[in-house]
């Protein structure tokens, strides 16, 4: 474990920088739900809702790389960034296999694993 505390600035940045590729919600919406779900939503409240939630991602990315420079709020970032990162797994995964089996699926497997790592850290650090 000691691995992991000793590397965790970088296991944030790589996680942040991942992240903050969700940024591409906020700037083309459609090209987004199409990638991730394979579905899309019209009208003006999807447009809404859809940049609304790729700027939160991006922000909870930006969250990471602040944390990963930052140890003392790293706790914080981690727990906040993680339970996120918990609840969209869930959601991918109460559907079924509808998403899995999409960019959702990987996303929400590389989340697994972050979640993990950060999981990991929070166990090992007092």
């Amino acid at each position: 474990m000691s691995w992991l505390v000793d590397n965790m600035q970088w296991v944030m940045l790589i996680s942040g920088v991942l992240t903050c590729t969700m940024i591409f919600a906020a700037i083309a919406p459609q090209a987004a739900l199409k990638s991730m779900f394979g579905e899309s939503l019209d009208g003006p409240l999807a447009e809404i809702v859809v940049r609304n939630w790729g700027a939160l991602i991006a922000l909870s990315g930006g969250m990471l790389i602040y944390g990963a420079y930052d140890i003392e709020v790293r706790p914080f970032v981690l727990t906040v960034v993680g339970t996120s990162k918990l609840i969209f797994i869930a959601l991918v995964l109460s559907q079924g296999g509808r998403y899995v089996r999409r960019q959702a699926g990987i996303a929400a497997a590389i989340d697994m694993a972050m979640v993990a790592l950060f999981a990991a850290y929070l166990a090992a650090t007092p």
